[in-house]
């Protein structure tokens, strides 16, 4: 277990400094030139490099895109079929043969086959799928995080590893952040010519949203009566086994956390599809 985890941290770190040494490099590459921000596509970058830098740097810049296009391929289906696989109940995981579980399979060759069609139409807008898919991934990323709060904190789930005060604050900070960045992120897609002074109000309108809300939550949660203040008990904690999903009952949501959670899947949903209108709208010169 401890060598596991020093080659986890050890990957992350490799995976870290590559990413940023790539982007650096080509950053440098490219400043003062006339590709420099009209970025069309990955195999622009690899031309631009062989231009600029020589035939060796985009072959090499090739390799590791298709190196990393493949363990995408491969990370993003495989996520996508596990979770298909949870929510409908199918049998799915690698360590099953493909006989006893089609469905999983089934699925993750289809996403697989739907994503190579698409690369391969004639004149696909690759690079705007690229930036539309990442947008979209920002735009969601808060409703994943927030999910991941309550998840942390149920103790049917963790028992003695649930979150503390302290890291339910830190983190509540990250997703208020990231909601507002999304937020930010959304408004850039649709109106491109947005200045600073947009993006300076928006975010000082969401900081003071968040104090506000933060500071209302606060005084309910005191107000509130019969509210736990307990320490935790991390007793066991070492030996701590989550039971079977079908021994688990479905969460108790307070109001608060509804309605919060009801605000931000509806946000999150007309931020999605306008995003995706305009995504369309350029693809097909709008």
């Amino acid at each position: 277990m401890k060598y596991e985890k020093v080659d986890l941290w050890l990957g992350i770190v490799i995976v870290i400094i590559s990413a940023g040494a790539i982007m650096g490099f080509t950053a440098a590459t490219f400043a003062g030139q006339p590709e420099f921000g009209n970025f069309t596509d990955a195999g622009g970058v690899a031309d631009g490099l062989e231009k600029y830098v020589g035939k060796a740097a985009g072959v090499l810049f090739a390799v590791a895109l298709i190196d990393a296009s493949i363990i995408g391929a491969a990370a993003v289906g495989l996520s996508t079929s596990y979770a298909l696989g949870d929510v409908l109940g199918l049998k799915h995981s690698l360590h099953r043969k493909i006989s006893d579980a089609k469905s999983f399979y089934a699925v993750f060759a289809g996403i697989l086959v739907i994503s190579a069609v698409i690369v391969l139409i004639p004149g696909a807008p690759l690079g705007l799928l690229t930036v539309g898919v990442q947008v979209l991934a920002g735009v969601l990323l808060p409703s994943a995080t927030v999910f991941l709060l309550l998840l942390c904190n149920d103790k049917q789930v963790l028992g003695p590893w649930v979150n503390g005060r302290a890291t339910n604050v830190f983190t509540a900070l990250i997703i208020a952040v990231l909601v507002i960045l999304s937020i930010v992120l959304t408004a850039g897609v649709l109106f491109p010519d947005m200045g600073a002074g947009v993006i300076v109000g928006i975010l000082a309108t969401g900081a003071g949203a968040c104090v506000v809300g933060g500071a209302g939550y606060l005084l309910y949660a005191r107000a509130r009566p019969g509210r736990n203040l307990a320490p935790i008990d991390r007793t066991g904690k070492q030996d701590w086994r989550m039971p079977p999903l079908a021994l688990l009952t479905a969460p108790k949501l307070s109001t608060v956390r509804r309605w919060g959670l009801t605000v931000l899947r509806t946000y999150l949903l007309i931020a999605m599809i306008l995003v995706i209108v305009r995504v369309v709208q350029l693809a097909l010169g709008g």
